[in-house]
């Protein structure tokens, strides 16, 4: 692993004053890190809870000034708050950042609270996170605590329900679940052949996990998140969601390094900006997946690809078109 460079303000252990750790994942976007420190800020509970701010080392020169400009944010809002930042010397790239760091937390910890620096959280964000983590913290086939929903209107009790999913748009987890994430995916080539077991890992067809995975294997993308949610999907897990979200994912805007536009991310209807939630939420009786909830789910997903798709395809019939009209201007010159 890369060098690091560790600024530190004092900091009470968590094995003596049993708070919770949170991550926190910035690069090079000064405002998105701002928002999210102010969100958090804002987060009941936050006084329960120990904040360490990874910042990435730069890619490039030309990143250097707004990596530095996101550390003067961190830095400032440390000082005020008492978070420990992790200045890394050089870029270990997005997946390796986040499970250095998760692993870090989780070895040290038991548990941890992730975010990244293009989220905002709704003030419930921090309550429903440490009680997911208590409550689930021994159920073995409970693998992460996540904190966002898709745009879906769901039933209003109970606060949230399992799914056969994970998600990367703040999330919580352990130490004992979280040991199942492997780097070594090989195997899921052979298994996905298996036309039945591919379809399930894409969520009866919705979306296309399966080629992201395999993209991840061909070094197309650098995601961790296709990497836990094949290993929990291996180990037959569930993780626990909310009835709406409690992130808004501001990424969508085309300033990350992995993010493009998604307007369904980025539109009002997902803002999780409302009134707080009950202080003592409502959690589901049993250990199962809410077969309604995940539904629900996968038709939203279907659409959303279809979708996409559609424009992908329009796209594709545009530029073909215009390739050909100006192949036939070239060949009417001759």
């Amino acid at each position: 692993m890369p060098p690091n460079v560790q600024l530190m303000l004092p900091m009470v252990s968590a094995l003596s004053n049993h708070k919770t750790p949170i991550a926190v994942f910035v690069y090079k976007r000064p405002e998105h890190a701002r928002l999210l420190l102010e969100s958090l800020e804002r987060c009941d509970r936050l006084s329960e809870c120990e904040v360490n701010i990874y910042c990435d080392g730069p890619k490039s020169s030309d990143d250097a000034r707004a990596m530095e400009a996101t550390r003067d944010v961190i830095h400032e809002w440390s000082a005020r708050n008492g978070a420990r930042v992790i200045a890394r010397e050089t870029n270990l790239g997005l997946a390796h950042s986040i499970v250095s760091g998760v692993s870090e937390l989780c070895d040290q910890y038991g548990r941890v609270i992730v975010v990244e620096d293009d989220f905002v959280l709704n003030p419930s964000f921090l309550n429903f996170m440490l009680q997911g983590l208590d409550r689930y913290a021994a159920t073995e086939n409970v693998y992460q605590i996540s904190g966002y929903m898709f745009p879906v209107r769901h039933k209003k009790k109970p606060d949230a329900f399992f799914l056969p999913l994970t998600t990367t748009w703040g999330w919580a987890t352990w130490a004992r679940a979280w040991q199942v994430f492997d780097w070594d995916v090989h195997d899921a080539l052979e298994r996905l052949q298996d036309a039945k077991l591919s379809r399930e890992f894409d969520l009866d067809g919705s979306y296309p996990y399966t080629s992201m995975l395999e993209q991840r294997l061909r070094n197309e993308n650098d995601s961790w998140g296709i990497l836990f949610w094949w290993a929990v999907f291996k180990a037959g897990g569930l993780a626990l969601h909310p009835r709406d979200s409690l992130v808004s994912v501001r990424g969508f805007d085309n300033s990350g390094t992995h993010c493009g536009n998604s307007g369904w991310l980025w539109s009002e209807s997902n803002l999780a900006m409302g009134e707080p939630w009950p202080q003592l939420l409502q959690f589901p009786e049993q250990v199962l997946t809410n077969d309604e909830a995940f539904e629900r789910v996968i038709q939203f997903l279907r659409r959303q690809t279809a979708f996409s798709t559609s424009i992908l395809e329009r796209l594709k019939r545009k530029v073909l078109k215009t390739l050909g009209h100006r192949s036939l201007a070239v060949r009417s010159r001759h």
